[in-house]
């Protein structure tokens, strides 16, 4: 059978997510948006090919923004869109496009509706500052709206209230085929299929593979993950690597493509 000749790689619809907050940076907070974003959007055919975690100041949001919506299709940021003092996302993404930040009158209907006669204080009504001519996102949870400007999307930190957001407008993207992914791991080291890995990827060049050392019960191994928007070729790819990991004398088993092992970097 004559080998898998090279494909040419199809273009990718990307994706950059900014994660917005100094709790985030200082460690007392736990990101897990950008695993969220990522599965979401591979969904819908758009790879996340860069992510940032930057603090709450607002020429850091307008510098960063400007930056990556010229590279990506698509932005998404996460945080900042709350009631408190250091919520400034945004302000700041009304100074990144050069627009007003004013108060939105659907936004502000919404929160009435949420809150009730009476508690739309000062500081939820800050909830409701929208860059003009942004496109509000719906908030399920708790109605606190976010907003899309050009091709950046402005969703909540919380992971419940983001994951709501972005599940309102996951299939409005124009994204490629979905991604699917494979995997596979055995108890072998990883610089021992390095060769083998490299040779499989210059095969499949259409697919991304990556190589994943962990530990587990003391063992040295490696998980390698196939992904692409071609089944068949994302199947053909984890064979070959199955059998370059039995040529070492390990045997490899499938696994999830989201899980993870103990790191060894």
């Amino acid at each position: 059978m004559a080998p898998d000749r090279p494909h040419a790689v199809p273009h990718r619809v990307s994706a950059c997510v900014i994660v917005i907050g100094n709790e985030v940076l200082s460690g007392r907070t736990r990101d897990a948006n950008i695993q969220m974003l990522g599965a979401g959007l591979a969904s819908v055919g758009v790879r996340l090919t860069e992510a940032r975690v930057i603090v709450d100041d607002v020429d850091v949001i307008v510098e960063t923004v400007n930056e990556v919506r010229a590279r990506h299709d698509y932005v998404f940021t996460t945080g900042g869109i709350g009631p408190t003092h250091d919520d400034m996302t945004a302000e700041a993404i009304s100074k990144a496009f050069g627009t007003a930040l004013e108060r939105n009158a659907e936004a502000m209907a919404r929160l009435q509706n949420h809150y009730g006669t009476g508690e739309l204080n000062a500081a939820r009504l800050k909830m409701a500052d929208i860059p003009r001519g942004a496109a509000l996102i719906d908030n399920p949870v708790s109605q606190a709206p976010g907003f899309r400007l050009g091709n950046v999307f402005v969703l909540a930190g919380v992971p419940r209230i983001a994951a709501a957001m972005f599940d309102s407008i996951k299939h409005s993207l124009a994204g490629g085929p979905p991604v699917v992914s494979r995997a596979v791991a055995a108890y072998v080291r990883e610089g021992d299929l390095a060769e083998p890995l490299g040779a499989i990827q210059d095969t499949f060049n259409d697919l991304d593979l990556g190589s994943y050392p962990f530990v587990r019960n003391g063992r040295l191994g490696v998980s390698i993950v196939a992904r692409g928007t071609d089944a068949v070729r994302v199947a053909a790819a984890i064979a070959a690597v199955a059998a370059a990991m039995r040529t070492l004398g390990a045997e490899p088993e499938a696994e999830d493509p989201c899980g993870s092992g103990d790191s060894v970097f």
